[in-house]
């Protein structure tokens, strides 16, 4: 008798984490049926703790805690390649936004701290400039995460072949990007 209330606790605890999800990215997670095209194409699922398809699969079935602290959720890039693929028409970029925002929410933090300040200091800097300004925003990263030294070589030599501007390009509008943020994170 205590399994079989158990199992309603659990079931319960399923849907009700699933429907969050859902309601949150306005996809309907449930009707995935774990094909596999969105791993198959996914460019950065070769870093990732655990596969796109598996993300879902753990939505449905409620496991929030592990799905939260992953890594693939703050890895995902948003190039929407799973979505093209994907049979069912789900946004799974969606779905990652919606389960960091509830991360964040939650105050859970991810398995790698450096992923979270990445996205902080890309947010800091879309937010003043209306766009990132590579140079700018590699530095403050490096001053947030204390890595300052890693991936010298590669800045360098992306800085003498002209893929870093040395001056930042500010776009108009700037205002309304600063509304949005605002409304947004409650400014």
């Amino acid at each position: 008798m205590q399994a079989i209330a158990e199992d309603r606790i659990r079931l319960t605890g399923e849907k009700k984490f699933c429907d969050e999800i859902t309601a949150l990215s306005g996809q309907p997670v449930i009707s995935c049926y774990q094909c596999g095209e969105c791993t198959a194409g996914c460019p950065v699922a070769f870093t990732a703790d655990i596969m796109p398809n598996q993300v879902t699969r753990m939505v449905q079935v409620g496991l929030e805690e592990p799905v939260l602290r992953s890594r693939m959720i703050w890895l995902c890039v948003g190039c929407e390649t799973c979505t093209t693929r994907c049979p069912r028409g789900i946004e799974l970029a969606k779905v990652m936004d919606a389960l960091r925002e509830t991360a964040v929410a939650r105050k859970i933090k991810p398995s790698e701290p450096s992923i979270s300040t990445f996205h902080k200091t890309f947010l800091d800097s879309v937010e003043r400039m209306g766009r990132v300004h590579e140079i700018t925003m590699l530095a403050e990263y490096k001053l947030r995460s204390g890595k300052l030294f890693s991936d010298l070589l590669l800045g360098a030599r992306m800085f003498l072949k002209g893929k870093l501007a040395l001056i930042p390009e500010f776009l108009k509008g700037r205002s309304d990007i600063k509304k949005i943020f605002n409304k947004t994170f409650g400014k």
